[in-house]
């Protein structure tokens, strides 16, 4: 079994490299660029040292940045390593993917070629996966059309070892990213080179003109121009063919639309925040068979002629790919590895997004907080609104103080206890722990004991309904998470899962059995997570110990 505390690792690590892939496209030259490029590599992936090598004109390739030793950068900074040399490094060593690792076992005859390198001090390693001061760890970069940009060189990794699948996915990814970013960084200097003689080559327009026609038209990341102000505001009124082919709708079809009229619905909101002089955002627009892709929108402002109207220019980049990469990270972040289920931290994500601090009274309104009129809950300073609490600048959210009919929190409300049951509905969580499953596993080994925990999660996801939530708690304990239960009902759920856990498990032609014990808590507002499931877990080992009673009773 996966250590528990590894998909947390992976988050923080996810969130990092999340971090130093955004600063990558605040760069605003391409030098810029590069250094973010070196820098990424020291505070977002765990090394000590990286060096950026750029392919030139002529195909040699110049250390463009180094970061993490200003000793490093004086001996490094500007020097050329030839083609050649470069990709027979590049044919060296294991493939990690699209990684090149070369151990010093087999690096030591790269040591007089003409590629400018670094060796770094240390110790002899003391063991297998111990990182060697002549290891050599290369990420090539690629564009669109296959063709090396350049290579991040990376060394000594600050935990002493060489990286695992996790550490060599993280920098296969960041390079794809590095080379995005530097391609567009060339396309924004192509773009601004473009501008800035618009601006002062007033005879050479003409030329200026098919300069930027041709730059918009081919360029390789889809591109738009829009008007702005007027009734048209919004209106495409050009799209490239790159944005086009994404799209998968003809030029003149595009001009019929705005952005907002393509966005995904749940994206609108991000849409009308981003801003025209820089705004950047990340969401989805429709393509012409009804899916909807991930994109990047960059805008800027550009001017037909020094006082002519200004139109909306828009950088639309493909990045679905990178975005089903983060969606399968944040997976395996959030969901246990064996079973597939929601894992302990995504069960309390899950749990708290219903709950609030403020408990309801018994008049069913809730206790109002101190200071309310200036809470997150109330009107954002300096925005006007109407007598019903409606804003006044043509934003429809609703909004009030805590309690009022513009609350937009629902509150969750634990049924009685100790009462008659009155039909009050609430948020169920049954706290499930299996019986004999120590034995199990003892006896027969983890092998069995994971076949068992896989089956036991398949019947208990099979028993509940859809919108209901099954995670494993870790070990041989899971919640459910059982929503709109009165506690007849919710007795109910924990018979049938039971029922549904006890018939035999088969594995490897054995058949073994579990049992299972349930204690059902109720959530509800002025609680905690954790307070929750501590509740529901008591519960649950009342009900074993009760259980046991009976049959120890029956065995007498």
């Amino acid at each position: 079994m996966e250590a528990e505390s590894e998909p947390y690792v992976r988050l923080a690590t996810l969130r990092q490299l999340h971090r130093v892939v955004a600063d990558l496209n605040t760069a605003r030259s391409l030098a810029d660029t590069l250094q973010a490029v070196a820098d990424g590599v020291i505070t977002g992936l765990g090394y000590e040292l990286a060096a950026v090598n750029l392919v030139q004109p002529d195909g040699d390739l110049v250390v463009a940045a180094v970061s993490g030793s200003a000793g490093a950068e004086a001996l490094l900074a500007g020097r050329v390593g030839s083609r050649t040399a470069w990709e027979r490094r590049l044919s060296m060593g294991t493939r990690w993917g699209e990684l090149r690792f070369i151990p010093h076992t087999e690096g030591w005859i790269l040591d007089d070629d003409d590629v400018p390198q670094w060796h770094s001090g240390g110790p002899q390693p003391r063991f297998a996966d111990e990182w060697h001061p002549g290891d050599r760890l290369l990420a090539p970069m690629y564009s669109s059309s296959d063709d090396l940009l350049g290579v991040i060189a990376v060394d000594r990794p600050r935990n002493g070892r060489r990286p695992g699948p996790w550490g060599r996915e993280a920098l296969q990814m960041y390079a794809f990213q590095a080379a995005i970013a530097i391609s567009n960084a060339r396309l924004r200097a192509n773009m601004q080179r473009a501008l800035v003689r618009l601006e002062r080559e007033q005879q050479a327009l003409r030329a200026s003109e098919e300069s930027f026609r041709q730059a918009f038209e081919y360029a390789p990341s889809g591109m738009a121009i829009a008007e702005m102000g007027g009734d048209q505001h919004g209106r495409l009124l050009r799209a490239n063919d790159a944005l086009c082919r994404l799209l998968g709708r003809p030029a003149s079809a595009m001009r019929r639309y705005s952005f907002s009229d393509l966005v995904h619905p749940d994206d609108i909101g991000l849409l009308l925040r981003t801003s025209a002089e820089g705004g950047r955002a990340e969401l989805r627009l429709a393509r012409r068979d009804g899916s909807y892709v991930w994109v990047s929108l960059r805008n800027s402002v550009v001017a037909d002629a020094a006082d002519g109207p200004r139109f909306l220019l828009t950088h639309v980049e493909d990045i679905e790919e990178r975005k089903r990469h983060e969606l399968q990270l944040a997976h395996r972040a959030s969901h246990d590895a064996l079973t597939g289920l929601p894992n302990s931290a995504e069960l309390r994500t899950r749990l708290s997004a219903r709950l609030c601090d403020r408990p309801p009274s018994r008049d069913g309104e809730t206790y109002a907080l101190d200071g309310a009129a200036g809470s997150a809950y109330g009107p954002a300073a300096g925005v006007e609104t109407d007598e019903n609490g409606f804003r006044t600048d043509g934003f429809d959210a609703p909004f009030g103080p805590p309690g009022s009919a513009f609350d937009g929190h629902v509150h969750t409300v634990a049924p009685a206890e100790e009462q008659p049951d009155d039909g009050t509905k609430g948020l169920a969580v049954l706290f499930c722990d299996l019986d004999g499953f120590k034995s199990i596993n003892d006896r027969f080994g983890h092998h069995t004991g994971d076949a068992v925990l896989i089956e036991v999660a398949r019947r208990l996801t099979h028993g509940v309904r859809d919108g209901d939530t099954v995670a494993r708690l870790g070990g041989d304990e899971f919640v459910v998470l059982a929503d709109g239960l009165g506690r007849a009902d919710a007795q109910d759920l924990a018979v049938r899962l039971r029922n549904a856990i006890i018939p035999p498990i088969r594995v490897d032609g054995r058949a073994v059995r579990v049992g299972a014990s349930f204690g059902i808590g109720w959530a509800g507002c002025g609680m905690s997570a954790e307070e929750v499931l501590q509740s529901a877990d008591q519960r649950m080992y009342v009900e074993k110990r009760s259980r046991a009673g009976r049959a120890h009773r029956r065995a007498g």
